[in-house]
Parts: C-alpha cells; sequence; structure tokens
C-alpha cells in the first residue's frame, strides 16, 4: 500500500551545537540535541525548557522553537512564540530571524526564501551556527530548488567551522541537501555519500550515520548495502529508534510485513510518548497494513494532538471496517481542516469508495443513483492522478460483495471452543502466524466464512509471499457467494506460487485455475478455455477440470 500521509521524509532531525565555554551548559544541549536526533521530542523539549528557566536567552528560545518544527508534523504555532522570545530577549538574533523565517517557509510562503538570503547576508559568514540553520532551514522546507542554496551555506558552515572542530551534524545535514536534489546522479548520490562518511569519524553516535547511509543506499536500490548500514546502526546502539523505522521500511519492501511490525515496535519502544511521535506511529502501522495496531497507537492520542492528519487516518480505518458514514465525517473533518495542499487524489478515492459504500444501504432510488455517480467521478480523479493508495476496482468489489469484513460481522457466525481459543492467542499475539492458520482452518471447519476469510487475509498481510494464503481467501469467498473476489484471490495464488513451489502445488493450482475457469466461461470464453487446458494439465485426473475443457473445446 502507498504511504497515504506523505509521511515525512526526515531520517532524524540535525540539531546544532553551539560554542560554549561553559562545558554542563553544553553538555546539556547535546543531550537536548541527542534526544531530538533520537526521535524522543517531547523530551528534547523538556531539556530545552530547563534551559530556558536556568537562562532565557535568545539561543535558548530558538533550540526550543526549532524542536517544534524538527518533529513529523511541525507546530508552527508553538516554534514561531517561542521565536518571538527569543527577538524579546536579543532583536538582532540571527537565530531567531532565520526561525521565523523557516517557519514561514514551513507554511508555503516562498517569500521566506529570500528572508533567510538577507539573514545570512546580514551575518557576514561570522557565525557557523548561522549558515547551518539558514541551510537547516532550507533542507526541511525548501523543496529540491532550494537544495543548491542549502548546499552553498553548508559547505560556508564547515569550512567556518574547522578551527574548532566541525559538528557531526554539519556533514550529515550535507548529505541531506544533496539527497533533497531528487535526482538519480551517482555524482550527487555520491557527494552525499562523502558527507556522511565525514561524519561517521566526529559524530558521538555512529547509529545517527549508518541510519542515513541506509536509508541513502535504499534510495538507489542498493538493498544488500542498505541493510548492512542500517544493522550496523542498530549495533551501535540498539536503542535509536530511526534506525528501526529505516528497518521497518526496508522489510515492507520486501513484503516482511511481520518483521515490519516487530520493527515498528521496537520503534515504538525507544522513541518516545510525544503525542506527535505517537501519530506518526499509528501512520506507520497503517502503512504496514497493520490495522489493529494503527489504531491502538491512534486512540491513545487522538484528543492530543492538533494536526487535522488524525482524521484521515480515521478515515481510511473506519473505512477498512465498513464504517462507511464514520469514515465519511472522518474525512470532511480533514478536508474542512487541512490545508488544500494536503489533500490528495486518493483521499477523492477514498471518498468515491465511502459513497459506493453508503449507496449499498440506500433505499431511495434517487439518492442511490446519485452516490453511485458521485462515486464514479470521484474514483476517477484517484485512477487519473495514477494514485494507488488502494486498488480501487478492487475495493469496488468488495462493497458490492457485502463490504468489509470486520470482527462484528464474524461474530455473528458459527463458532466453536477451539474458535473462541484461537481468537484469544491471536488478540494476546497477533503476530503469531501459527495460531493465525490454525483459527482459519478452525473457521472453515465451521462454515463461518467471514471469519476465515478475515483470519486469511491478516495471514496474507503478514505473509505476503505465503501462496496458501490467497488460496484459502479464494476458496472462503467462494463458499461465500463471492465469486469476483474469490476469482482475484484465486489468481493472487496462482501467481505467488513460485517455480520451484509448483510440483507440490499441483492439485490446489489445478482447483484454482478450474475455479477461476468455471466462474468466467460466461463472459470471457477465451480465459476459460486457456485456465481450463491449465488445470487438466497440472492434474490430468481431475474429473471436473476435464469435463469442463472438453465442454468449452466444442
Amino acid at each position: 500500500m502507498k504511504d497515504i500521509m506523505n509521511l515525512s521524509k526526515k531520517i532524524a532531525f540535525g540539531a546544532a551545537v553551539g560554542f560554549f565555554t561553559n562545558f554542563a551548559y553544553a553538555q546539556t544541549l547535546q543531550d537536548g540535541v541527542a534526544n531530538a536526533d533520537s526521535h524522543k521530542y517531547a523530551k528534547a523539549k523538556e531539556v530545552f525548557t530547563e534551559m530556558i528557566a536556568k537562562s532565557p536567552s535568545a539561543e535558548n528560545y530558538f533550540y526550543l522553537g526549532n524542536a517544534y518544527l524538527a518533529q513529523f508534523e511541525p507546530n508552527f504555532e508553538m516554534a514561531q512564540e517561542n521565536f518571538n522570545k527569543g527577538l524579546a530577549a536579543d532583536k538582532k538574533s540571527y537565530l531567531n530571524r532565520i526561525g521565523l523565517a523557516s517557519v514561514k517557509l514551513g507554511k508555503g510562503d516562498k517569500s521566506a526564501v529570500n528572508e533567510i538570503a538577507n539573514i545570512v547576508k546580514d551575518a557576514r559568514d561570522k557565525d557557523a551556527e548561522v549558515l547551518y540553520r539558514a541551510a537547516e532551514a532550507l533542507t526541511n522546507f525548501g523543496g529540491p530548488q532550494n537544495a543548491d542554496t542549502a548546499i552553498d551555506y553548508l559547505n560556508r558552515a564547515v569550512d567556518k567551522s574547522q578551527k574548532g572542530g566541525t559538528p557531526a551534524y554539519y556533514y550529515y545535514t550535507l548529505g541531506d541537501a544533496y539527497r533533497l536534489k531528487l535526482t538519480n546522479s551517482p555524482q550527487v548520490a555520491g557527494s552525499a555519500m562523502t558527507a556522511y562518511d565525514k561524519a561517521l569519524p566526529v559524530a558521538k553516535n555512529k547509529a545517527s550515520v549508518y541510519t542515513r547511509i541506509g536509508t541513502l543506499w535504499m534510495q538507489a536500490q542498493q538493498w544488500q548495502k542498505a541493510k548492512e548500514s542500517i544493522d550496523r546502526a542498530i549495533a551501535a546502539d540498539a536503542s535509536y529508534a530511526p534506525a528501526y523505522k529505516a528497518k521497518a521500511a526496508y522489510d515492507i519492501k520486501y513484503q516482511q510485513n511481520a518483521l515490519a511490525t516487530q520493527d515498528l515496535v521496537n520503534y515504538a519502544q525507544y522513541a518516545d510518548e510525544d503525542p506527535d511521535t505517537q501519530l506518526e506511529i499509528s501512520k506507520l502501522f497503517f502503512t504496514n497494513e497493520d490495522y489493529a495496531n494503527s489504531k491502538i497507537y491512534l486512540d491513545k492520542v487522538f484528543d492530543k494532538v492538533k494536526d487535522p492528519i488524525k482524521f484521515k487516518l480515521r478515515a481510511y480505518l473506519l473505512y477498512s471496517d465498513g464504517d462507511y458514514a464514520g469514515a465519511k465525517s472522518s474525512l470532511d473533518q480533514f478536508m474542512t481542516q487541512a490545508e488544500a495542499s494536503r489533500v490528495q487524489a486518493g483521499d477523492q478515492g477514498l471518498l468515491g469508495l465511502i459513497s459506493a459504500g453508503l449507496a449499498q444501504k440506500e433505499t431511495d432510488a434517487t439518492k442511490k443513483a446519485a452516490l453511485m455517480q458521485d462515486s464514479q467521478q470521484k474514483i476517477a480523479i484517484a485512477k487519473a492522478a495514477k494514485d494507488d493508495t488502494l486498488n480501487w476496482d478492487e475495493e469496488l468489489v468488495k462493497i458490492k460483495g457485502g463490504g468489509a469484513v470486520n470482527q462484528a460481522v464474524v461474530d455473528q457466525g458459527q463458532t466453536s471452543p477451539e474458535i473462541e481459543a484461537l481468537k484469544k492467542a491471536v488478540a494476546a499475539k497477533p503476530q503469531d502466524t501459527d495460531a493465525l492458520y490454525k483459527l482459519g482452518n478452525a473457521y472453515q471447519e465451521a462454515k463461518n466464512w467471514n471469519g476465515a476469510i478475515l483470519t486469511w487475509q491478516k495471514m496474507s498481510g503478514l505473509l505476503p509471499d505465503w501462496a496458501p494464503a490467497y488460496y484459502s481467501q479464494g476458496y472462503a469467498y467462494q463458499q461465500a457467494g463471492n465469486n469476483e473476489l474469490a476469482m482475484m484471490s484465486y489468481e493472487k495464488f496462482i501467481a505467488k506460487v513460485k517455480p520451484e513451489e509448483l510440483e507440490a502445488n499441483k492439485k490446489t493450482l489445478s482447483y484454482a485455475y478450474f475455479a477461476v475457469a468455471y466462474l468466467v466461461k460466461g463472459k470471457d470464453v477465451a480465459k476459460a478455455k486457456e485456465y481450463a487446458a491449465k488445470s487438466v494439465q497440472l492434474d490430468p485426473t481431475y474429473q471436473d477440470a476435464v469435463k469442463l475443457n472438453a465442454e468449452l473445446s466444442k
């Protein structure tokens, strides 16, 4: 599934350390920096707040304000409040002026780029920290068009800081700035890697640098090297949360959803309880199609975060649960409160699916027709934009077949002592594929087809490459009377069987080909003939396939 939330691309936040004569003060600042870099934003803000309590200087207000910009969804209001306090303490503060310009740029006001340039000019290259912060603002909020300017500022900051020792974050932010150029050029990627390599010897926590190197290799699709670097990051610091986030992205790429879930559990363990971080974790679980964990984390912080993205995430979760009215209400709230730039084509597609879902229960013919027309128009917007947040056609088929299968629907069906015991086992350990396998079979034995469908869906979510889960889904859909989804599942099973697994799966493959042939024979004779012939080829003793093949060959 595509990342529907436009998750922040920042790997870690490179906060700077000023050059202070007081070691204890500098050490405290470093603690705040390390916490922010480790995605412990609440702890970082706590450290900076304590610094302000001891010394309400312009610089300390800047660091606190910048921590609000660093979090996944920037809190521009709190950042601006602290930058203004910093200017009240020192009206000439270049750092807080850059902070305010960063807020403007983050909100989409491109005139802030010129403001930052003027602040750098006013500072006359006297302070490497000013150059660094200007570059950081452009790297975080300026987009690819300002990457070269950010690189220029960072190179000047590096040169200026040579005598006192260039901090690691100057180098790795330089690497981030090169990556901002969004090019496949080996030269640009090489420049980014060179910057990261320079950061390694001077980095206090090498996990921060190894994580960036790993994600750079991922960007270059050098997956083995990416994995090696991420493993180095975890070996260097097993509590460095961003490394697990990067590893989850790697595992999702390879459809190792169960491993990705464990990565995200680790990320949640080592990041902090800051509501914005918890919201980010909910988004990541959703991207991994782990809706249960996504809902748990969203519910924990829903009333604590202001970002309207929470309504969008809840809309998708409610839709996946078949609550179309609730999903529409949440998505409407998101669209009303969010800036227009944050509304994606996929959101229109979701509204289209919601309309289709509402139409299924609408008894008024005129209203039903209007809902279906709205559905077609909005889904067309998503398709025209080539948005692949969801498989729009497959979702429509699900809706027409009765909508989402959720636990409430399952619980209305047949049960047994074995089912109830296995449900408890799965609830205690949702990633236990052995328990899920047994539960799926138990539902099938009880002829609770909705229970079987939901369980095999969970299994394929955890093990996307395990072909039998799709075969079992197909069989359950077929028994439930949803032939279109049965065909889709059988087709997925056929596609997932690896060449080396062919011999062991001949009989089930034969049935899958036969089932598809039988279900399409009335509307796609050519495909029916092809699949019936393959069914017989795989199992010449399968009489139903032999008869169908003979019938279609007349």
